[in-house]
C-alpha cells in the first residue's frame, strides 16, 4: 500500500521539477529504446559526456531492429571513448535477442526485461517506469546519495542492509501512477541540488523532509567507501608493420576491452624503457598472442593512463615481423591506415593509431 505521508514530498518535488528539469535528448519521446540506450550509456559516465554519444548512436541506429542488424565493429566504433565497453557488447546482444524473440519491440514485463543481457534491477526499473509508467523504483548514483541523506542513513549504502533499505524507500515514495516522472525528478534533484559536495539545501524542495539537513549531516552522508590501493604497471604495445599494413589483435570475450581492436600489448616486467623492445619474455608473450615471431625494434613513444585502480605507463615499441611462429591466441588482422580509422579501439590504442598512421 502506498503511504499517504509521501504525498507532500511528491508535490514539492514535482513543482520543482516542472521548473528545473534537465533538457535531455532521450526525454523527448517516451520510447523504451531511447530510455534503455541512455541508461546503459549513463552507467559510470556523466550526462554531459553521454549526450553527444546518444545523439550519434540513435542517428546511426534509430530502432532496436537497426541496432540488431549492425555489425559489432560498427556498433563498437560509435561507442568508442565512452569506456566500459562490455556495456556496448551486452546492449548489442540484447538488441539482437529482442529482434529475434519480440520482433524488435522492447518487452514491458519486468521478469522478461531482467533476463536481457546487461539489464539489472536499476535499468529495468528505469525503462519500465519512464517508458511504460509502471511502478518500479530506481537507484543510481544520484538517488542513492539523495535517499541516503533523506533518511540520514549511515554505512555503506551500495550493499547490504543499507542498500536494501534504500530500495524499499525508493519504492515507498512512488505514486500509483506517474512513477517515471517521479524517478526522473529524483535523479535531477540529486544531480542539480543534492550534489556530492556542498549540497544546496536552501534551494531543495525536499529539505523539510531531510533527516540529514535537520541533523547537519549533509557533508557526512553518504559515507565515502574505502579507497582502493593504487597499483602501478608498465605495459608495452608493438607496432608491427608489413608493407603498408600494421598488425592488430581483437580482444576476445572475458578480457578487458573485449571486441575491440588494439596493437599487440602486454604487461612488461622490465623497468627501463630502452630494454623493452629487447626483452625476450615480452617478445615471447607477443609471439603467443599474435602467432608471429617478433624481432626487437626501437622505442617509438609512451603515454600514461588509468584503468580502475591501475596507473599504467604504456610504451609503444617497434616490432619487426619475422614470420609465423604458431597459432595466435587472439584474432589478428593486417590493416591499412584507412582501416585503422574505422575499426573500434580503446582510447589509448586510438592515440597509438594516430602515431602509426604517420609511419605508414
Amino acid at each position: 500500500m502506498i503511504r499517504q505521508q509521501y504525498e507532500p514530498f511528491r508535490s514539492r518535488l514535482l513543482a520543482w521539477y516542472a521548473d528545473h528539469a534537465r533538457q535531455l535528448p532521450w526525454r523527448n519521446a517516451a520510447d523504451p529504446y531511447y530510455v534503455w540506450v541512455s541508461e546503459i550509456m549513463l552507467q559510470q559516465t556523466t550526462v554531459q559526456t553521454v549526450q553527444g554519444y546518444f545523439d550519434r548512436f540513435i542517428k546511426a541506429f534509430p530502432t532496436i531492429q537497426a541496432l540488431a542488424e549492425a555489425e559489432p565493429d560498427t556498433v563498437n566504433r560509435l561507442w568508442e571513448g565512452l569506456g566500459y565497453y562490455r556495456r556496448c557488447t551486452l546492449l548489442h546482444k540484447a538488441a539482437r535477442f529482442i529482434a529475434a524473440q519480440y520482433g524488435g519491440v522492447f518487452p514491458d514485463d519486468y521478469q522478461t526485461v531482467r533476463q536481457l543481457p546487461g539489464i539489472g534491477r536499476y535499468t529495468a526499473g528505469a525503462v519500465l517506469s519512464i517508458a511504460f509508467d509502471q511502478r518500479f523504483p530506481i537507484l543510481e548514483a544520484n538517488t542513492l546519495r539523495l535517499h541516503a541523506r533523506l533518511l540520514a542513513l549511515r554505512g555503506d549504502i551500495r550493499r547490504g542492509k543499507a542498500n536494501e533499505n534504500l530500495w524499499k524507500f525508493a519504492e515507498a515514495i512512488l505514486p500509483a501512477s506517474g512513477s517515471g516522472k517521479i524517478n526522473q525528478a529524483l535523479m535531477d534533484l540529486g544531480s542539480i541540488i543534492c550534489t556530492p559536495k556542498k549540497p544546496q539545501c536552501t534551494a531543495c524542495p525536499a529539505a523539510a523532509f531531510c533527516q540529514s539537513a535537520k541533523q547537519g549531516l549533509q557533508e557526512l552522508i553518504p559515507e565515502a567507501p574505502p579507497k582502493e590501493t593504487t597499483e602501478y604497471r608498465i605495459e608495452a604495445a608493438f607496432l608491427i608493420r608489413k608493407k603498408k599494413k600494421v598488425l592488430l589483435i581483437r580482444y576476445p570475450e572475458g578480457v578487458r576491452w573485449a571486441g575491440l581492436w588494439d596493437f599487440p600489448r602486454t604487461e612488461a616486467g622490465v623497468r627501463l624503457p630502452l630494454e623493452l623492445p629487447h626483452d625476450l619474455t615480452l617478445q615471447k608473450k607477443i609471439a603467443e598472442m599474435t602467432g608471429r615471431k617478433i624481432l626487437p625494434g626501437r622505442l617509438i613513444a609512451s603515454c600514461k593512463h588509468s584503468v580502475t585502480k591501475y596507473r599504467i605507463t604504456l610504451f609503444f615499441c617497434e616490432g619487426l615481423d619475422a614470420g609465423k611462429s604458431g597459432s595466435p591466441l587472439y584474432e589478428t588482422r593486417w590493416v591499412t591506415a584507412e582501416e585503422l580509422q574505422q575499426l573500434p579501439m580503446n582510447s589509448t590504442a586510438r592515440k597509438l593509431a594516430q602515431t602509426a598512421v604517420l609511419m605508414l
